[in-house]
C-alpha cells in the first residue's frame, strides 16, 4: 500500500486526485498506476484501470488470476467491474469512498454472487494517510 500511496502523492504533484494503484503477484510488483483523467482527458484514467492495463500487457494474458491489486480508495463501478472481468484475486484500499465506492459503500460488485468472479477484500490499510490526502486535496480546490 505504501507504494501505492507514493503513486497518489505523485498524482496530486501533477494536479490530478490523488488516488494510485498497484498490481502484484508472486511477491513482485507487476505494474503501478495513478490518475490521469485530467491530464489525458480521460475520464477512464483512474489508477486502477491503468494498473490492471499494464499488468495484463507485462503478463501478455488479460487473466491476472494470482493479482492482488493495492488502491488507495475504494473503486468506482468502472474499476471494480474492470478487476472482476480481469479476475484479479484479492483487492486491498485504504479508504472508502462514500459518493461512488462500489466495494461496499454503495454496493459491492466486487463480491456479487450474481457475477462469475468474486474478489476477496482487505480494507482500511493506511487508511488514515490515504483520507487526509485526498481530503487535502479536495481541500486545497475549494480555496
Amino acid at each position: 500500500m505504501q507504494r501505492a500511496l507514493e503513486q497518489a502523492y505523485a498524482a496530486k504533484a501533477e494536479d490530478e486526485v490523488p488516488v494510485g494503484a498497484v498490481v502484484v503477484a508472486g511477491g513482485r510488483l507487476l505494474a503501478e498506476g495513478r490518475n490521469r483523467t485530467r491530464g489525458w482527458h480521460d475520464p477512464t484514467g483512474h489508477a486502477e484501470l491503468i494498473a490492471i492495463r499494464r499488468a495484463a500487457q507485462r503478463r501478455s494474458d488479460w487473466r491476472l488470476l494470482d493479482a492482488t491489486v493495492y488502491v488507495t480508495l475504494e473503486p468506482c463501478a468502472m474499476c471494480a467491474g474492470a478487476l472482476v472481468l480481469a479476475r484479479v484475486r484479492r483487492l486491498v484500499f485504504a479508504t472508502p469512498d462514500p459518493k461512488t465506492g462500489m466495494c461496499g459503500s454503495l454496493g459491492c460488485i466486487v463480491q456479487d454472487p450474481r457475477l462469475n468472479h468474486r474478489i476477496r477484500m482487505t480494507t482500511g490499510v493506511l487508511a488514515e494517510e490515504a483520507a487526509e490526502l485526498l481530503r487535502g486535496f479536495f481541500r486545497s480546490r475549494r480555496g
